[in-house]
Parts: structure tokens; sequence; C-alpha cells
């Protein structure tokens, strides 16, 4: 591995760890803001169609984390393959230059994605869907409250359903991104050659 490549692994690397820790603070800060947001609405206005105002806040908050684990992956992807392959006809011929360090060999992202396989439910949820469900849930509660007329129940009502199937959606493609990049990076790789 040349200095170059050592020092965009080393980045990379950082990048990961550092977008790990900002998803979890984006998190606990955009909850405690739609919290508040919720409360004051609440407390403030009768009418049901305030509630949309915490809810685009939850929204947004869930498309930030959502972007940051999916950049996450990606990276990760990259760094598998371009970086921690295993295959043998990827590997680089014997270079000669003293300048050129060998290859990580701790295959960082093949023991993390493996790992992933065999757990089965038991790990967290790196994009919290539960938690935003909950919230979106607990969003719409002013609005029974309120006593809202059919009309009022079907918009607001809706739009809490939307992002509902958002999270569904989401969570669904965050699944199945690691196996589309790999592939992807594979074909990448191969094709660069």
């Amino acid at each position: 591995m040349t200095p170059r490549e050592l020092e965009e692994y080393r980045a990379l690397r950082a990048t990961i760890r550092e977008r790990g820790t900002t998803r979890i603070c984006v998190f606990a800060a955009g909850l405690a803001a739609w919290a508040a947001l919720s409360v004051a609405t609440s407390a403030l206005s009768a009418v049901p169609l305030a509630t949309l105002v915490p809810l685009v806040v939850l929204a947004g908050v869930f498309e930030a984390i959502f972007a940051l684990h999916i950049g996450v992956e990606r990276i990760g992807r990259y760094l598998q393959v371009f970086y921690e392959s295993d295959d043998v006809s990827r590997q680089d011929e014997t270079v000669t230059d003293e300048n050129v360090m060998p290859r990580p060999r701790n295959n960082w992202e093949h023991t993390a994605m493996a790992f992933g396989r065999g757990v089965g439910g038991s790990g967290t949820d790196p994009l919290f869907v539960a938690m935003f469900a909950v919230a979106t849930l607990l969003n719409f509660v002013p609005v029974m409250l309120a006593e809202p007329i059919p009309a009022e129940i079907a918009v607001i009502g809706g739009a809490h359903f939307l992002l509902l199937v958002r999270l569904a959606i989401a969570r669904r493609a965050a699944t199945r991104q690691r196996a589309i990049e790999l592939a992807r990076f594979v074909e990448m790789r191969d094709r660069g050659r």
C-alpha cells in the first residue's frame, strides 16, 4: 500500500468513526428537539394541524440519520473491496518501491459484515426505526385529543402514516444496501483493472 493509499484508508476509517458518533448525537439532539416542540405545540395550540411542525422535525432528523448511515456503510464497503480484499487476484504484485507498505490484513470490514449476518435481531438498530415509529405515533396523540373532524384525521393521519412508510422503506433499503454496494464495488474494482 502506498503512503497515499494508507492515508486514504486512515481518513476513511476516521470518517466512519466520526459519522457513527455524529449519528447518535443527531438522534439524541433531534429527539429532544422534537419532544420540546411537541410539548410546546400541544400546550400552545389546540389546532390538530400544529402537530405537523414537530412531525417535519422528526422526519428531518430521521433523514439526517439515514444519510449518515448510508454514507458510513458505503465507505465500509469501499474499504472492504479496495483495501481489505482477500481476493488473491486483487492482491498487488511484488513491489520493489520501499515507500509501499503492506495492505492492512485485519479485514475489519469483512469481520464486521460476517458478524452482523449471524446475530439475527440481537443487535442495535443504526437507524433507530423503532424509536422513530413510537415518536411518530406519540406525535399523533394530540391530534386525537383535540377531537378532530374526519378531514383533519385523514390529512394529518396521512402525513404521519407517510413517515411510518418512509421508515419501513428506509429500513428495507439499509438491510439490502451492503450486498448491493459490495457487488457494485467489486464490479468497479474488477473493471478498473
